[in-house]
């Protein structure tokens, strides 16, 4: 039967939809009912203790209304936004968009997700390498979805080719405990390991296969001398008592013979919180589960305005609004669209509406920058605020 997954052309078809999606289509066209409408889409709350998140997915969503006759609004990508402000809207005939409802939020909700989760473990790692490691916990066609929200969020690499390839990044990650399991041996496998693969690729040994961690530290840096870069521990759970110890006493050894250029990179069950605790001994980071299976953005897309007309169900706030900021004293305001622009009530300074408008008349407004470029507007944001 192949891979369950849906085809691309299944997807900006409108196939992928909720089921009354359809019967609400079918419904208004029995009737002739077709009412121009507008849509938001906002977070009412955030994951966990979020106090911001990192807006994503929006490439994507530009790819599935492309061709359809509605005008988009949207944050840019990488954009940092709290709880309840809008950071997208729809406008069109409700019949010509109502359908795809579905497909939009899914291409968000992960996106902004994963790209948060690895925006925080950046943030806590204050300046030390993070790389993404978790594409092998989700279902392999969406290692490339992964990895780019985790490098556009902050992450300094991503593991899987095919990912790497996309963002137009060299994939980044170690050795693996297989090598050294099918070499049988560490010196064996530090060897070949150096003996192969390209120069430009940092030597880290993995070295808690067989031994100790401090022994097993000392070993590879006997074998691999100036060549090593780092060593990796990825000690299992069972047997990491207290870890901090554990990388302090490896850090010492190493230090009293002279290997203090050598960097000690963690792997395995790491997240921010690890992070900040780790921090006064690692220099690196390979996070995988806390990204790739990170809690989503939980956002709806509701009807605000029908015919120009404020109109919303209950508990939401009718009428197409835009969000404003002030980048002088960092204040932030929500009004409606069509009040216009806005002046800071804090300081009297010029606000800026953050949704732009990113697609209209069947052509896109904007262009997507490159994963970089996001990954740079992400990680200036993030020096204003807290984790």
């Amino acid at each position: 039967m192949g891979f369950q997954i849906a085809p691309e052309e299944h997807i900006k078809q409108g196939k992928v939809t909720d089921v009354y999606f359809e019967r609400v289509k079918d419904s208004l066209r029995n009737k002739g009912i077709n009412p121009f409408v507008s849509m938001e889409v906002r977070a009412a709350s955030l994951p966990a203790d979020w106090q911001w998140a990192v807006f994503a997915g929006l490439e994507e969503v530009l790819e599935l209304v492309d061709g359809l006759p509605v005008t988009m609004r949207a944050l840019t990508e990488g954009t940092l936004f709290e709880a309840g402000e809008p950071v997208m809207s729809l406008t069109g005939e409700y019949l010509d968009f109502g359908v795809y409802e579905t497909a939009i939020l899914g291409l968000i909700c992960q996106a902004s997700g994963i790209a948060t989760s690895a925006a925080r473990c950046k943030h806590a790692a204050a300046g030390r390498p993070v790389l993404s490691f978790g594409a092998r916990r989700m279902h392999p066609a969406l290692a490339p979805m992964i990895e780019r929200n985790a490098f556009i969020g902050g992450c300094d690499g991503v593991s899987v080719v095919e990912s790497a390839e996309l963002l137009g990044e060299a994939p980044s990650g170690t050795m693996s405990h297989t090598l050294v399991l099918c070499a049988q041996d560490e010196k064996l496998a530090y060897e070949i390991f150096d003996e192969t693969v390209d120069p430009s690729v940092g030597r880290v040994a993995l070295v808690d296969t067989f031994q100790d961690e401090k022994f097993g530290a000392l070993y590879a840096a006997e074998v691999l001398g100036d060549r090593l870069s780092a060593v990796r521990l990825d000690t299992p759970g069972s047997r990491r008592g207290d870890f901090l110890k554990i990388m302090r006493e490896v850090r010492w050894e190493l230090d009293i013979r002279g290997y203090n250029n050598v960097k000690i990179f963690i792997s395995g069950g790491i997240d921010e919180n690890k992070i900040l605790e780790y921090n006064s001994i690692a220099d690196a980071y390979g996070v995988g589960t806390h990204i790739s299976n990170s809690p989503v953005v939980d956002f709806s897309m509701d009807i605000v305005e029908i015919d120009g007309k404020p109109l919303a169900k209950r508990g939401k706030e009718s009428g197409l609004k835009q969000l404003w900021v002030c980048h002088a004293c960092g204040s932030r305001v929500q009004t409606l669209e069509k009040d216009g622009v806005q002046v800071c009530t804090g300081c009297g300074g010029a606000m800026e509406g953050l949704l732009k408008e990113s697609y209209k008349e069947g052509r896109k407004l904007v262009t997507t920058p490159p994963p970089r470029d996001i990954r740079s507007f992400v990680l200036g944001q993030l020096a204003n605020v807290e984790i």
